[in-house]
């Protein structure tokens, strides 16, 4: 929501742009150290506290945003936002408490269609919000939709994990058979490389639809909410179907979409058509892929110690944290404003590639795990 006001916060505070995107790369970086933390919390006291707790550190946060009166305490308090994080990490590990784990993939597939209104419509709302109010009103927004959640988890969130270990100790005596999982590690890369894909896309669409094709700032924003369709496409077919085949067998189809709607785009390219309706039309079976396979993916790797999902929600949303930010930069520092088309379609080909060799292991090694 405030990214259409980076350039206003730093006019105003009288910072350098680089200080103020900071306010991303570090908001990320903390949101993937905070994840590796509120899994295990939350295995050990529960999801209900450490949820609630996460809520009320993010909208006290966002006053502080609201009021800084320097870049300094507005970074400060733009990093304390990152507790919301908890929001995804555990709300995650609350359904897989909830459900086994074909139905917990099923209502993830569901949640996952209303989440993705938030990328697509987020940008939209903070540039009105900024154009009539000013920047400062979007985090009062923030505080106020942080209370709105505060409330609903207090009145109707129960608590969810009722086999709590009874001391850290026992909790990390249990951990390798987490960590030392293929099952749980062949979820983590198929997440990281389906999650990738889209990282990639990001850093790499702006170059390639502004040099490549020439067109406007405002076109490739619409081209980019392609990606974003196909994902709610994808998750829409996970709640249908996903009762009836495997978690493996899910995540194989959906790099399988991927693979072969990327494949196509790059092939086309490749006979010299290059037109922005090949890329942003092969980017849309990215997102239907992944709307295929996240939801499978993820309730795959908390099930493979259900005692410890939130500990695998929050390890496994880091890597993939991690992930997207190391194939962001490699992908920035590739491209070209000659060879800008060909080399992102041949990124997003190996990405889409590598998922597709995670996913099928995990359906080899599905069954014998079970």
């Amino acid at each position: 929501m405030f990214l259409p006001s980076l350039s206003n916060i730093a006019r105003e505070f009288e910072a350098e742009y680089w200080i103020v995107n900071l306010s991303i790369a570090g908001y990320l970086g903390i949101s993937a150290v905070l994840q590796i933390v509120m899994g295990p919390l939350s295995d050990r006291w529960g999801r209900r506290p450490i949820l609630l707790a996460g809520m009320a550190i993010f909208a006290v946060a966002s006053v502080g945003c609201l009021v800084a009166p320097n870049i300094g305490i507005f970074l400060v308090c733009r990093m304390l936002q990152s507790a919301v994080i908890a929001g995804m990490a555990l709300s995650r590990a609350v359904i897989r408490d909830m459900a086994p784990p074909q139905e917990a993939a099923r209502m993830m597939g569901y949640v996952a269609m209303v989440m993705a209104l938030a990328p697509m419509l987020g940008p939209v709302v903070g540039g009105v919000i900024d154009q009539a109010f000013g920047w400062r009103v979007t985090f009062l927004v923030f505080a106020l939709l942080g209370v709105v959640v505060f409330v609903m988890a207090w009145v109707d969130l129960g608590e969810t994990h009722t086999q709590r270990s009874e001391t850290f100790l026992k909790q990390f005596q249990t951990y390798p058979a987490l960590f030392g999982s293929g099952l749980f590690w062949g979820h983590v890369a198929c997440q990281s490389c389906s999650v990738g894909a889209f990282y990639v896309f990001l850093a790499g669409a702006p170059l390639v639809g502004e040099v490549t094709f020439g067109l406007t700032p405002t076109q490739v924003g619409i081209g980019m909410g392609a990606i974003t369709g196909g994902f709610v496409v994808g998750n829409f077919f996970t709640g249908r179907y996903a009762l009836r085949y495997s978690l493996g067998t899910m995540m194989v189809v959906g790099r399988l979409i991927t693979v072969i709607g990327v494949g196509v785009g790059l092939f086309l390219m490749l006979l010299g058509i290059m037109h922005p309706v090949v890329l942003f039309g092969s980017v849309v079976f990215i997102g239907v892929g992944n709307g295929l396979t996240l939801p499978a993916s993820n309730s795959g790797a908390m099930s493979v110690r259900p005692d410890l999902a939130g500990s695998a929600s929050g390890l496994s949303g880091a890597a993939v944290v991690a992930a997207g930010a190391l194939l962001t930069f490699a992908t920035g520092a590739v491209l070209t404003e000659a060879t800008g088309a060909f080399v992102l379609m041949a990124i997003l080909m190996a990405v889409s590639i590598l998922g597709l060799i995670s996913a099928m292991y995990v359906r080899a090694v599905e069954p014998t795990h079970e």
